[in-house]
């Protein structure tokens, strides 16, 4: 989770009638994929007959990544390597430890694949090829998830908006909280406005980066309070640009290390 939020990727729609209300359903309805230069191990969209040959779509699956993954555990995993998208797949709310990961051409993902195996932390982590509709339809099982359930999905209806909020009431609290989705390009003007009903404390706001200070799409703000930190959970959820932001309590220790983090 690279390049900018707003990077273009493959053609169609996800499949099954989802409205995606990211940068994901940008990515999948423009076209072409990429346009890659040819240096960076891009692709002929023609064949040598002449005749057209859709390029591969640039994705691989990940499988048995450490439970506390985050998205720069698999940029350091990569290092090198020209990521477009990150997506941690989440079962019932949890972490999986599986990944699916967007490179920017067809050449990234063959020096991807030979990672395959390699630790992160203790574990190993399988690298493996995937298609392009099991992406599209982890990011709509994300989206349904979120609460965007399409009449058409032939399933359980995922748990209701109000059953994951209360879920994340019963949490611990302090005056920090942690805001995932973020446009990349964001700024702490937006986050103020963002939360401009509630008293948060400026020069405390974190935006996340990665080692060479590209941004993850995370940040940690701190309220004036618990109670006012509980408060301003009303905005899960809710959108910053065209990006919806999911809130989570978070403690100052984590905000240290993230900024920490930023630091190296």
């Amino acid at each position: 989770m690279y390049g900018p939020r707003g990077a273009m990727l493959g053609s169609g729609g996800v499949s099954d009638g989802y409205e995606v209300g990211s940068k994901r359903q940008r990515m999948m309805e423009s076209t072409p994929y990429f346009a890659v230069n040819s240096s960076m191990g891009g692709y002929r969209p023609f064949g040598y007959g002449g005749g057209y040959q859709p390029p591969v779509f640039p994705v691989v699956r990940l499988r048995g990544l450490p439970f506390n993954c985050t998205d720069i555990d698999i940029f350091k995993f990569f290092a090198g390597l020209d990521i477009v998208d990150v997506l941690l797949v989440n079962k019932n709310g949890r972490f999986s430890g599986e990944a699916f990961v967007v490179f920017a051409g067809s050449m990234q993902v063959e020096f991807a694949l030979q990672r395959d195996r390699q630790n992160m932390g203790r574990r190993y982590v399988e690298v493996f090829r995937c298609k392009r509709q099991d992406y599209y339809h982890a990011v709509a099982a994300e989206v349904n998830y979120e609460g965007i359930y399409d009449n058409d999905f032939h399933g359980s209806p995922p748990p209701s908006r109000a059953k994951r909020f209360n879920d994340k009431d019963q949490m611990e609290y302090t005056e920090i909280l942690k805001l995932r989705g973020l446009p990349f390009a964001v700024k702490k003007s937006e986050i103020v406005e963002f939360f401009g009903d509630f008293k948060i404390v400026e020069d405390r706001i974190h935006i996340a980066c990665r080692p060479d200070g590209k941004a993850t799409g995370e940040a940690y703000v701190e309220f004036a309070s618990v109670e006012e930190a509980k408060r301003a959970m009303r905005k899960d959820k809710m959108t910053i640009g065209s990006r919806y932001v999911e809130l989570f309590p978070s403690t100052p220790d984590e905000a240290r290390r993230a900024e920490s983090r930023s630091r190296q």
